[in-house]
This record gives C-alpha cells, sequence and structure tokens, in this order.
C-alpha cells in the first residue's frame, strides 16, 4: 500500500489527492491531506472573495475529494520551523507532496510603503475572509477604511479587482455572504467613495479576467471610469485584433466605459494605466495621505519607461497588489530568485538530483500564475512523476498508520469530523447574527468549535 502525504489543502493539493485516489496504476494509494489550518480548502475559502458565490462553491467539488474513503484530511498540521521537520514526515510515509502555495507579497519597494494605512491586499482579503492570521489589533482592522474616503489600489489584476469592488460594496449586498460580522459591520459603516486602480503598463497587459472585470460595472450606486488618453497610450487599443481572446475583451470593455459620460453616482472606481509608485506620501498625522506615480510610457518592447512626469493621488487607504512569492520551508530546497521549490515534472530536485519521496504541484512548483483550474494539469503531471516512482518508493518501510507518527511528534491533527464541527458552529454563528453563515475569524474560535468532535475523533486527544 502505498502511503503518500499532500502538504496544503487548497485545490492544488486536493486536485492531487483526486489523481492518486482516481488512478488505476495502484489502486490502493492512501492519502492524508495535511494542513496547518483546521480548515481545508486553502484559497477557495480565505482568497476568494466572500461575494463570489460561485467560485465558492467550488469547495462542494473539493469536499467531494476530501470525503473519499481513501483520503484522510489531517488539519492543524504545520510542516516547517518550530513544527513538523520535512524528514521527520518524509519518515511517515511513502511519499510527500508540498501544495503550500505562495504566501508572501510582492512590494513596491518605494518611500513610504510602511506607512499606517498602507497595507498588501493580501492583508485585506485575509481581514474580510476570516483567516485567523489576519491583524489582530482591533484598531487597525478598523482602520483599513475608517476615516477613508478614497483609497488607491496597485495593480490590475484579479486580486486588485476583489478587493476594489469589496470597498465599494454596500453592506446589503454582503449580509448574505459568509464574512466575519465584525469585518462586515465595519465595512458597513465605510465612507468609501472613490478608488482608483493603478497598474504600471497599459489595458492590454493588465491581468484581470473580463468577467472579473464587467463586475464592477454591474455595481449598484457605482460608475466605472476610464480616462480614454491613457488607453490611447496602449499601442494595441487602436487596433486590439492580435491580441489573445481575453486582451482583447478586456479592451472592449474599458472602451466601452472610456466613452461612456459620467454620471455623478455616488461611489467611482476609476481604471488608470501608464502609471507606476514611485513614494506613498505622509499627512500631517503620519498617515499615509497619497500616492505619487510616475507616468508610463511603452518601450516597444512590452515594458515601459519612465517620462519624467508625475501625478499625485489623494488616498487615505493604499492597497498593493502586485503579485506573490513562495516561502521557503526549512528542509526543503529553494530557488530565491524564482521564488519556488526546484523540481523536475514535480519531482524536488536536491543539488541537481531527485529526492526520492519528494514532490510539489500548485504555485510553489510553478510560481504564482494562472487561475484555480490551472491546478489541475499541474497536480496530474506531479501526480504521474509520483506513480512512476511508486514501484521503488513502496519498498521503504512506513508506520501502518502515520497519524501516530503525527501524534507523536506532539501533534493534535484536526480530522474531517473537527472540519465538520467548524461548519456547524458558523452556521450556528450566522442564525444566532440573523445571516446565514459567519466566519469564525480567530484561532481560539476555530479550535474550541472543532474540539466539539473530539469525542468522535475530530481532535487528537493527545497532549
Amino acid at each position: 500500500m502505498l502511503q503518500v502525504a499532500v502538504v496544503g489543502s487548497g485545490p492544488s493539493g486536493v486536485y492531487a489527492a483526486q489523481s492518486l485516489v482516481q488512478q488505476d496504476r495502484m489502486p490502493d494509494v492512501r492519502v492524508d491531506v495535511l494542513d496547518r489550518l483546521p480548515c481545508p480548502y486553502g484559497l477557495v475559502r480565505y482568497g476568494v472573495a466572500p461575494d463570489h458565490e460561485k467560485i465558492k462553491s467550488l469547495q462542494n467539488n473539493l469536499r467531494t475529494v476530501l470525503e473519499h474513503e481513501r483520503v484522510r484530511f489531517l488539519g492543524s498540521v504545520e510542516i516547517g520551523p518550530g513544527a513538523l521537520p520535512p524528514a521527520r514526515l518524509l519518515g511517515l510515509y511513502h511519499a510527500v507532496v508540498y501544495c503550500v502555495g505562495a504566501a508572501a507579497d510582492r512590494r513596491l519597494g518605494v518611500p513610504g510603503e510602511d506607512l499606517p494605512g498602507s497595507f498588501s491586499a493580501t492583508e485585506f482579503v485575509s481581514w474580510y475572509s476570516a483567516h485567523p492570521d489576519a491583524l489582530a489589533d482591533v484598531s487597525a482592522q478598523d482602520g483599513f477604511v475608517r476615516d477613508v474616503e478614497s483609497a488607491v489600489v496597485v495593480g490590475v489584476g484579479n486580486v486588485a479587482v476583489d478587493v476594489a469592488r469589496m470597498l465599494v460594496r454596500g453592506a446589503a449586498e454582503l449580509l448574505p455572504t459568509d464574512m466575519p460580522d465584525a469585518a462586515l459591520g465595519v465595512l458597513a459603516d465605510s465612507r468609501v467613495r472613490e478608488v482608483s486602480m493603478v497598474g504600471r503598463r497599459g489595458p492590454s497587459q493588465a491581468r484581470f479576467t473580463t468577467k472579473e472585470l464587467r463586475e464592477l460595472g454591474a455595481l449598484p450606486d457605482t460608475e466605472v471610469l476610464v480616462d480614454p488618453a491613457e488607453l490611447a497610450l496602449d499601442p494595441a487599443f487602436a487596433d486590439p485584433s492580435g491580441l489573445p481572446p481575453a486582451s482583447r475583451r478586456n479592451v472592449e470593455v474599458l472602451r466601452g466605459w472610456a466613452e461612456r459620460p459620467e454620471r455623478g453616482l455616488a461611489r467611482r472606481i476609476r481604471l488608470r494605466f501608464f502609471l507606476r509608485p514611485v513614494s506613498l506620501t505622509a499627512g500631517p498625522t503620519g498617515h499615509v495621505a497619497g500616492t505619487r506615480f510616475e507616468r508610463t510610457l511603452p518601450d516597444g518592447s512590452g515594458g515601459v519607461t519612465g517620462s519624467g512626469r508625475y501625478e499625485d493621488i489623494p488616498a487615505q487607504l493604499v492597497l498593493r497588489s502586485v503579485g506573490y512569492r513562495g516561502v521557503p520551508i526549512e528542509g526543503l530546497p529553494f530557488d530565491t530568485v524564482r521564488g519556488t521549490v526546484p523540481h523536475a515534472a514535480g519531482r524536488v530536485l536536491r543539488d541537481g538530483l531527485p529526492a526520492p519521496g519528494e514532490y510539489v504541484a500548485g504555485w510553489i512548483k510553478r510560481g504564482p500564475t494562472g487561475v484555480i483550474g490551472t491546478n489541475r494539469p499541474c497536480s496530474k503531471e506531479t501526480v504521474l512523476s509520483l506513480l512512476d516512482d511508486a514501484p521503488a518508493l513502496v519498498r521503504r518501510p512506513v508506520p501502518e498508520d502515520p497519524l501516530a507518527g503525527l501524534r507523536a511528534a506532539g501533534l493534535r491533527p484536526v480530522e474531517w469530523p473537527g472540519w465538520l464541527a467548524i461548519e456547524r458552529a458558523e452556521a450556528e454563528l450566522g442564525r444566532s447574527l440573523g445571516r446565514t453563515i459567519a466566519k469564525i475569524p480567530d484561532w481560539e474560535g476555530l479550535r474550541a468549535a472543532a474540539a466539539q468532535a473530539a469525542g468522535s475523533g475530530g481532535l487528537s486527544d493527545h497532549t
């Protein structure tokens, strides 16, 4: 019997588990899906905006895999410094597939980036998505939108679109979501009236999908404004026929907005292009008061060059959304330039050679690119490599039940009944607040909810 650990329960991890149990080359494979959180689904739970019900419903598909008879979810299992070392984990399984994503935000690298009121988009997303690692200081959380009338979002990808949309959503629109109650209350009292979403290149190079882009135009009492002069700077704007279909559709949507007169609605989202941030400026209290941008121009090679002309955009909140980087796991090799684990078709490389039994999939394998569905072929490639290696891997003796080894290492894994107890607790919390569901936003609350299932094996009683 082949025993495999998959580290990470987001889409890439669950797709890897699915590929393992659906293949017929080794029909007796057993898969433990580990996560440092007591909750599964990764960014589908903690990264997808709460008003995106269709995408969040992907959890139902992931659930089917995690409920497979040969798949076991084990939450609250952390791998790395101060936790379970990779070498010890590999001693419990024939193979380990790391699907840990890319957890670090890229920085702007400009003066003033650390001013109060300047955050990464991920910090904002984690807060309104109830990630237990979100900012713990209540005053800091309120500070996202307290006394904010104008905000700047640096970046033109889907995450930037999400945070811009959430900043202007009304309370009535957010009430049916699973947003934590504290965040719902803060956003309900928001006075944000203008959001500028800014990219350093042109509209034909923006990373958002057309579906996400169009959603901005459907927001109640909100208008989207686009400067036609900025669109015209893009060489592909006049004739977008040579662009990839997705980029061509984006340009057409932006063209339609640019041709529409301003309507004077209560809230505005301004899409700006060919501007790169050079500094964040502070107000009299030391809080961020705006962002200085340099006008850029196409360089003829797909990049941009500075023009020496500058523009200040006032803002009491600045969110950067300029990409992610993988974070090294102590005990695994790491490419600091690419922010990934070195690999060959998913096999982890140590000193250029495949490390027996160690694999990667998802963003930690290929970098932070693609959409959720991109993880499926990525994980499948890794699993095919693993299965090719399996005849040699199964010759190494491992414990009959790795869970005993995890407990012996001092871990208290949350099993599937523990997660179901968290789901019930969130439904009960929602009902008590007059809502359908409300997420539990803190570690203590999640652990307490999972502990309700301890008697049925939901939370190990090992101490």
